[in-house]
């Protein structure tokens, strides 16, 4: 269940500031940093492009990659976050944070569900509805789950599936104590209608 580690290329930026940043990006790179882990950081130019490309194959900001900087080791980092130009969307700035392998990080984990067909509920027409797409987990930075399996066998008609339900990765838990809900089966607007 545990991803592949993709590695992410990137150049050192030989300014910082303002005015370095707004070089790199007229020369088609984004500006980034690199911190965390007790090392300096690093001021860091990625190319546009390719940093695009990251970003539309989706679920960057919980990815751990293989940082490749010259002139520096090979390190673990998660995107912290990327600032978009307000008007455009396009992205501006880009931080990653290093990591070792023993790092506990909070992370949004994608929710997949599993078994439709084998639903009771969703045979007889019911919805399945979709509370949280995505939750919260504190997971070890050496073993980010690519996603959370929802199983729906055997749910029927007003069944509501709850954090507690989910079998989770070894070493994951929910930020959030509380026994929270991940989705229902609803049913049919035709019965509920019936019913009333």
């Amino acid at each position: 269940m545990a991803r592949q580690i993709a590695d992410l290329n990137v150049e050192v930026r030989a300014g910082t500031g303002k005015g370095a940043a707004r070089q790199a990006r007229r020369d088609g790179m984004v500006p980034g940093i690199v911190y965390g882990n007790g090392a300096e950081p690093i001021a860091i130019n990625v190319g546009y492009n390719y940093l695009v490309k990251h970003l539309k194959a989706g679920r960057f900001l919980q990815t751990l990659f293989n940082l490749k900087v010259p002139g520096h080791g090979d390190v673990h980092v998660v995107c912290r976050g990327v600032q978009r130009d307000v008007v455009k969307d396009l992205p501006t700035h880009v931080d990653f944070m290093r990591l070792n392998d023993a790092s506990r990080i909070v992370l949004h984990i994608h929710v997949t569900f599993i078994n439709h067909e084998a639903s009771p509920g969703l045979k007889r027409g019911g919805t399945l509805t979709v509370v949280r797409p995505e939750v919260d987990l504190e997971v070890l930075a050496g073993d980010i789950p690519d996603h959370i399996t929802v199983d729906l066998t055997g749910k029927n008609i007003g069944d509501v599936i709850h954090i507690s339900d989910v079998v989770l990765p070894e070493g994951a838990k929910p930020t959030i104590e509380r026994n929270f809900v991940i989705a229902n089966i609803a049913a049919p607007a035709g019965l509920v209608s019936a019913e009333a």
